[in-house]
C-alpha cells in the first residue's frame, strides 16, 4: 500500500512554496532598497497625478525611459493598479511615437509576467475545479482552441481592467506562445489609444478634434465587441 505523502514531500507544492518565498523576497528587496521610489511612484500612479508623474520621471534625465519602462512593467505585472496615467505621462514626456512604443512593450511584458505567475500558482487548482463540471470543461477546451482570438480581441479594447483578462488567460488552456502573441497584437491599438487620448486630454485645446474622433472610434469598437464577440460565446 502506497504511503500517503506529506505536503513537504510533494515536489510541486515545495516548488511553489520556494517560488512564493522568492517572490516575497524580491518584493521585500524592492521595498528596502528603493523605498522612496516605490512609495512616491505608487502615490502618483494611484492618485492619477499625471503632472507630478511627468515631473518625477523627467527628473531621472537620460534614465527616464528605463525608469518608465520598468515602472510600467511592475504596474502591469502586479495587475492591481491601472497604468493609464503612466501611459499618458509617457506620451507627454517622450512624444506620441516613442511614448506608445514604451507603453506597448512594457505593458505586454508586464501582463506576460503576471500571466506566468498566475498560471504557475493557480492553473492546477483551476483544473481540479474544471474537472468537476461539464460546462467548465467545455469552456476550458474552447479557451485552448479560440483563446488566441478571444485574448487578442479583448486586449484591443482600451481601459479594460488588465488583471481580469490576465487571470482568465492564466487559468485557461491558451498556450504561453498564443498568449504572448495575442497580447503583442491586441495591446498595440489599445495602448496607442490610451496614450493618445491621455495626451490629447491634457492638451485639449490643441487636439480637441483628434480626441473627439478617437473617443468615437473607441466607443464603436466597444459596441462592436459586445455585439459580435459576446454573441458568438
Amino acid at each position: 500500500m502506497e504511503q500517503k505523502k506529506n505536503w513537504y514531500q510533494k515536489p510541486e507544492i515545495l516548488t511553489k512554496m520556494v517560488a512564493l518565498a522568492g517572490l516575497f523576497c524580491l518584493i521585500g528587496g524592492l521595498h528596502y532598497f528603493a523605498e522612496d521610489f516605490c512609495q512616491r511612484t505608487l502615490k502618483l500612479v494611484v492618485s492619477g497625478n499625471v503632472e507630478g508623474l511627468v515631473e518625477y520621471i523627467r527628473s531621472f534625465g537620460s534614465w527616464a525611459i528605463l525608469v518608465s519602462f520598468v515602472l510600467d512593467v511592475l504596474i502591469n505585472a502586479g495587475s492591481v493598479f491601472p497604468s493609464v496615467f503612466l501611459s499618458t505621462a509617457n506620451g507627454l514626456i517622450f512624444g506620441l511615437p516613442l511614448g506608445i512604443l514604451i507603453s506597448w512593450l512594457a505593458e505586454t511584458v508586464g501582463v506576460v509576467l503576471s500571466f506566468l505567475l498566475m498560471r504557475f500558482f493557480f492553473r492546477d487548482t483551476a483544473e481540479l475545479l474544471i474537472a468537476k463540471s461539464n460546462s467548465l470543461q467545455h469552456i476550458d477546451r474552447a479557451s485552448g482552441e479560440k483563446g488566441f482570438y478571444w485574448m487578442a480581441v479583448a486586449r484591443m479594447l482600451p481601459y479594460v481592467p488588465s488583471g481580469i483578462l490576465t487571470a482568465v488567460g492564466a487559468v485557461s488552456r491558451i498556450s504561453v506562445k498564443d498568449y504572448i502573441i495575442a497580447n503583442l497584437i491586441g495591446k498595440f491599438p489599445s495602448t496607442s489609444l490610451e496614450v493618445v487620448i491621455g495626451h490629447d486630454l491634457v492638451n485639449f485645446h490643441e487636439n480637441s478634434l483628434r480626441l473627439g474622433i478617437l473617443v468615437t472610434l473607441g466607443l464603436l469598437a466597444f459596441i462592436l465587441y459586445k455585439k459580435y464577440v459576446f454573441a458568438k460565446k
